[in-house]
C-alpha cells in the first residue's frame, strides 16, 4: 500500500484539537500545527513526530477521557502511520490506536457512539441523526482515523466492509458542517469511492466528481487532491492521458502554498513516482 494516499490529511494538525485546553498551551499547538504544514523538509517531519505522539500519550494518561486530547492523538496517530509509515505491520498498529482514541473521543462526546464498534449499517447510519454542528469537528477526526485505518488493512475484507459506513459518516459531516467544512473532505471521499472497483461496489464516477470538488475548493493549491485523483480515479480506470495531465500539473506548480507546503512537496515526489512506473502500469 502507498501510505501517500493521505497526504491531505496532515491539515488536520490545525483543527482545534487544541493538545492541552489552555490559552498558551493552545496557541503554541496552532503554532507548532502551522510550522509543521509549512515545513519543506517532509523527513524531518517524520522523524520529529514521534516525540509528539508519545507526549500525546502521557497527556492522554493524565486525563484518558478528554474528548479534545484523544481527538488530537488520533489525528496524529493516523496522519504518522497513513503518511510516513511504510511498513505495513507498523501502520497498522499506529492507525489501529488512532481508531481507538477517535472512538473513545466520539463515545465521551456522543453517548450512541459508544455502540459503534460492531455495529451493523443500519445501526450505525441510525445514530448518525443525532450529531450535530457541535459535535461536526470530532465526526470529522473519527471519519478521517477510520479512513486511515480501513487503508492500513485494504487486504481484510471485513475492514472494507466498514466503507459504506464511513462514507455515510462523510456525508453527514457534509450535511451538518456548513461553512466551516474541511474541505479534506472532498478528498477523503473520493478516495473511499475508489478503494474498490466498480465491480465490487467502488463508484469511480462518483469519486471524480469529489476530487475535482476538492481540487476546486483550494483553488489548486492543494496538490495532494490531484495525486490522488490520478492514483484513485485515472489509474483504476486506465486514463493515461488524464493521469499524466494531472501529475504534470502537480511537478509543475509551486509548492510553497501557505498551509500546504509540506503535503505539496510530498505530493510532487509521490507525483514523480507515479510517473515513473506509469508505462509499466499502462
Amino acid at each position: 500500500m502507498n501510505k501517500a494516499i493521505l497526504i491531505a490529511a496532515l491539515s488536520l494538525l490545525s483543527s482545534g484539537c487544541a493538545i492541552i485546553v489552555s490559552n498558551a498551551a493552545s496557541s503554541f499547538s496552532d503554532n507548532l500545527s502551522k510550522a509543521v504544514l509549512n515545513q519543506d523538509d517532509p523527513d524531518l517531519v517524520r522523524d520529529g513526530v514521534p516525540t509528539l505522539l508519545l507526549t500525546m500519550d502521557s497527556l492522554i494518561e493524565g486525563s484518558p477521557d478528554s474528548p479534545q486530547l484523544l481527538a488530537a492523538g488520533a489525528t496524529l496517530y493516523a496522519t504518522y502511520g497513513a503518511v510516513f509509515v511504510t511498513d505495513e505491520v507498523r501502520g497498522s498498529k499506529l492507525t489501529s490506536r488512532a481508531r481507538r482514541y477517535a472512538q473513545h473521543a466520539m463515545c465521551e462526546t456522543y453517548q450512541p457512539a459508544c455502540a459503534w464498534p460492531g455495529a451493523t449499517y443500519d445501526e450505525f447510519v441510525a445514530t448518525l441523526d443525532g450529531i450535530g454542528t457541535k459535535q461536526a469537528d470530532m465526526l470529522f477526526t473519527y471519519g478521517f482515523a477510520s479512513l486511515a485505518f480501513l487503508r492500513a488493512h485494504s487486504s481484510d475484507w471485513n475492514s472494507l466492509a466498514e466503507l459504506p459506513q464511513i462514507e455515510a459518516l462523510f456525508d453527514h459531516y457534509l450535511d451538518i458542517s456548513g461553512d466551516e467544512v474541511n474541505s479534506s473532505v472532498y478528498t477523503y471521499m473520493g478516495i473511499m469511492l475508489t478503494l474498490r472497483p466498480p465491480a465490487l461496489g467502488g463508484e469511480p464516477e462518483r469519486a471524480r466528481e469529489y476530487f475535482e470538488k476538492a481540487i476546486a475548493e483550494s483553488d489548486g493549491k492543494d496538490l495532494s487532491a490531484k495525486v490522488e485523483y490520478a492514483r484513485g480515479y485515472a489509474k483504476l480506470l486506465y486514463e493515461r492521458e488524464l493521469h499524466d495531465r494531472l501529475l504534470n500539473e502537480v511537478l509543475e506548480a509551486d509548492p510553497n502554498q501557505d498551509g500546504y507546503v509540506l503535503t505539496n512537496v510530498m505530493a510532487q515526489q509521490a507525483a514523480a513516482t507515479l510517473l515513473a512506473e506509469a508505462d509499466d502500469y499502462f
